[in-house]
């Protein structure tokens, strides 16, 4: 008998931790473009009593997405779907960073709003930076939420992307603002679609920019934020749970900040003070 099929699009830290709390009795799909990471993350979750598969995935790529797709109907219901992939301002181009976590997450939430079941749930990993950006006109918020998926890396709006922060920064916000409109899709199909924007959370990724070039803002914005620590990859499974479990039911087109409270901050507490 086939399972429900859970795609996780990002083996990372992250991701996992909400597979193992929502992946219980469903088939669990780690789609990876590093595949040899797939398969370890795979083992682990299978030794751990989970019925998982892998594949090899570039996110960037449409033809790759439609390609899982396809790997995933032969599996089982696409009932449940976790992008958590991306890179990040210390790792990537402005150019990567623009086709994988603008495009590439634009094209996920389109093509698996064609075929995410009734009662599906999806949760897109975004990112506390987007509320950095500052603010948007309406006319720009539009654009980047209803652009063709095609025409995205040709707006003029990402001139604006002039260096990897703010080529980041500028992603996670078309992340949360795609995430709304696409709900509306989705919701024809019975399905939810919501977004989390994680703070600084202990991954190896985040590792990477604590001790990158702009490590010394990040340590300023723990030591100084409400909750004076990181985040982990838990904290993050907590509100995965709540989104994609019959609890949250009542959400879709939402996305929830959990960062410590360090954008709080950032805008008008001991933080807005040391910019």
């Amino acid at each position: 008998m086939k399972k429900d099929v859970l795609v996780l699009i990002g083996a990372g830290s992250i991701g996992i931790a909400i597979a193992r709390r929502v992946g219980i009795g469903k088939h669990i799909v780690l789609a990876d473009f590093n595949i040899e990471n797939a398969k370890r993350e795979s083992q682990i979750l299978y030794n751990a009593g989970f019925e998982t598969s892998v594949f090899e995935t570039d996110i960037s790529s449409r033809e790759s997405i439609l390609k899982l797709i396809d790997f995933l109907k032969g599996l089982g219901k696409v009932k449940y779907f976790v992008n958590a992939a991306g890179v990040s301002p210390s790792q990537a181009s402005i150019e990567d960073i623009l086709k994988v976590d603008l495009y590439g997450t634009a094209v996920l939430l389109e093509e698996f709003g064609k075929v995410i079941e009734d009662g599906g749930s999806g949760v897109i990993i975004s990112s506390q930076s987007g509320y950095r950006l500052g603010s948007l006109t309406d006319e720009e918020n539009k654009i980047l939420a209803t652009t063709p998926t095609e025409q995205l890396l040709s707006l003029p709006i990402l001139e604006k992307a002039s260096d990897t922060l703010k080529a980041y920064q500028l992603s996670k916000r078309c992340n949360c603002l795609r995430v709304m409109y696409e709900s509306s899709n989705w919701g024809k199909r019975g399905a939810r679609l919501n977004s989390i924007s994680p703070g600084i959370i202990i991954t190896p990724l985040a590792n990477d920019e604590l001790n990158g070039p702009r490590g010394a803002m990040y340590k300023r914005m723990l030591e100084l934020c409400p909750s004076k620590r990181a985040g982990t990859p838990d904290d993050v499974a907590n509100v995965a749970e709540l989104l994609m479990t019959e609890r949250g039911s009542f959400i879709s087109g939402s996305d929830f900040l959990m960062d410590g409270g360090v954008t709080a901050s950032w805008w008008y507490g001991e933080l807005s003070e040391s910019k």
